[in-house]
């Protein structure tokens, strides 16, 4: 049954691809993709009998798909007693590892909790908060600066009633 679907299912797609090269069905005549491909196939295959090189090219391809592999070069460069040992080695590091994998997968529900949902609302009335804090450190850095500013002014006018005072207490003993 299975083998019957997927004959449709190629049959199918044979069948588009036929519609792409060809076009509709009434101007294709008894062309037929399938055909196209075998007559291909059976010339390089005639091709590749004549040719030396090209027989050995295709003994060897088995051997440049293992070489092209990946995992080749882990598997002749680290025997498996030597990843054996490595794992071993690294025994504690990884029971340790599984441990705080443990703890975060128990904490995980905390992460669910409608108080980490709502976060983004909270975020947009912080950044609405931090606005007014802004502006009211502002408000209060100016009024700082206004009241050091009289400050000044008035330590002046003293500094100033002063020096007036101690004239006067000076030119004072020198008129008797």
């Amino acid at each position: 049954m299975a083998a019957a679907t997927e004959l449709r299912r190629l049959q199918a797609s044979v069948e588009e691809l036929e519609r792409w090269v060809y076009g509709p069905s009434r101007e294709r005549g008894s062309r037929k993709v399938a055909d196209g491909l075998v007559k291909v196939q059976v010339a390089l295959g005639n091709i590749a009998s004549k040719r030396e090189r090209v027989k050995i090219l295709y003994k060897k391809i088995e051997d440049l798909i293992k070489y092209l592999d990946p995992e080749y070069m882990d598997r002749i460069a680290v025997p498996d007693a030597s990843k054996l040992q490595f794992i071993l080695a690294e025994e504690q590091f990884i029971l340790s590892q599984v441990a705080l994998l443990e703890q975060v997968e128990a904490l995980v529900p905390m992460l669910d909790s409608p108080h980490i949902k709502a976060v983004p609302e909270h975020a947009a009335r912080l950044q609405r908060l931090a606005q007014i804090h802004i502006q009211q450190q502002t408000s209060v850095l100016t009024l700082t600066c206004d009241q050091t500013m009289l400050l000044s002014k008035q330590f002046v006018q003293w500094d100033e009633l002063l020096c007036q005072l101690e004239a006067a207490k000076q030119v004072k003993p020198a008129e008797e």
